[in-house]
């Protein structure tokens, strides 16, 4: 059991990260309306998108789980401060889903950079 808990928790950020990327991608009116108020719409959206595509990715793929960790931590962290600088909480009567989304991804992401420490390069070496 304890060597798929890690792989679980890799598949459901993963699995967060992409399912959210039809509404980046086909320029939803709700995903268009969150990039337009904190003024990266249309390139921010597009390019938030592909990396959150790329974080994804590299969840899945045992050697660079870490590195999609990392990448995850920034993106999501990101939307993290824009909630709670321009966007607030609730985004459109959302009651709050999608800031405390990304608040579990980010802790589950964190989650799973600590498990995966030890392979970060250089670093991951002091933790042997």
């Amino acid at each position: 059991m304890k060597k798929y808990i890690p792989f679980a928790l890799r598949l459901i950020v993963a699995v967060i990260l992409i399912q959210t990327l039809r509404f980046k991608f086909t320029a939803h009116p709700d995903s268009v309306y969150i990039f337009e108020t904190v003024g990266l719409e249309p390139n921010g959206r597009i390019i938030i998108g592909v990396l959150e595509l790329i974080a994804g990715i590299l969840l899945l793929v045992p050697r660079t789980v870490w590195l999609g960790a990392t990448l995850t931590l920034g993106i999501i962290g990101g939307a993290i401060m824009m909630h709670l600088t321009q966007l607030g909480i609730e985004v459109k009567n959302d009651g709050g889903v999608l800031f405390y989304t990304a608040v579990v991804t980010f802790i589950l992401s964190a989650i799973v950079l600590f498990l995966y420490r030890k392979d970060i390069p250089v670093l991951g070496k002091r933790f042997n």
